[in-house]
């Protein structure tokens, strides 16, 4: 399968997206085609599988979501860029060392089209600017198969990260691109992610899909 079908769902709530991952990678068969979802969550804070209580510190009154993925406690706002990966590993041929450092490649090259230099860490998965970390990472693999994805910050309220320790990280610095380079059109960076995304998965084209995830 060398095409990667892509979804732009917009802004949407947290749950009934990640019911819809679930629902696609446990129906999947060998012969689905691979998906990437691309959208922005309303606000909310996930836990991954590991997350601990003591690093969600003041919450308030954005909700708490105990999700499936790996990692720890992150947020999730309007102005995030999320881009889920719905991947047949096992088809690809990839570890999961090696499906890691593909996504931060493509975050860093994303990044680099718009002259901010960001790397990646061996220790702790993401994207990191000047020791500030711009994009997170959490996946899920099943059976073979991949879900949850990446976050982007591109120009969102930082505020939220100060509520929790991020990624487990108790002051960790966060930044974003607007914060970076100022105004930036945020479905530009979309579509440079996703051409990145294609490039450093191995597909050699992308399609788009239509329908929300009610289609799914």
């Amino acid at each position: 399968m060398s095409v990667l079908g892509v979804r732009e769902l917009g802004l949407q709530p947290y749950q009934p997206v990640w019911q819809a991952m679930q629902d696609f990678t446990n129906n999947r068969t060998p012969e689905s085609a691979d998906q990437l979802w691309l959208l922005q969550h309303e606000a909310v804070f996930t836990q991954g599988q590991a997350g601990k209580a003591e690093h969600l510190l003041l919450p308030g009154n954005i909700p708490v979501v105990q999700a499936d993925r790996g990692g720890q406690v992150t947020y999730h706002g309007p102005g995030q860029l999320v881009a889920y990966v719905l991947l047949d590993v096992r088809r690809l041929g990839f570890g999961v060392r090696e499906l890691v450092s593909r996504i931060e490649q493509s975050l860093i090259d994303l990044l680099a089209s718009y002259g901010i230099s960001a790397a990646a860490k061996a220790d702790a998965p993401g994207v990191y600017v000047d020791g500030a970390k711009i994009a997170s990472l959490g996946l899920r693999i099943r059976n073979g198969r991949c879900f949850h994805g990446l976050a982007l910050n591109v120009d969102m309220d930082l505020e939220p990260f100060a509520r929790i320790n991020p990624c487990g990280y108790a002051g960790l610095r966060m930044t974003q691109m607007r914060d970076l380079i100022g105004p930036l059109d945020f479905a530009e960076v979309s579509a440079r992610l996703r051409a990145q995304l294609v490039k450093h998965l191995g597909y050699v084209e992308q399609t788009t899909l239509t329908g929300g995830i009610e289609a799914l």
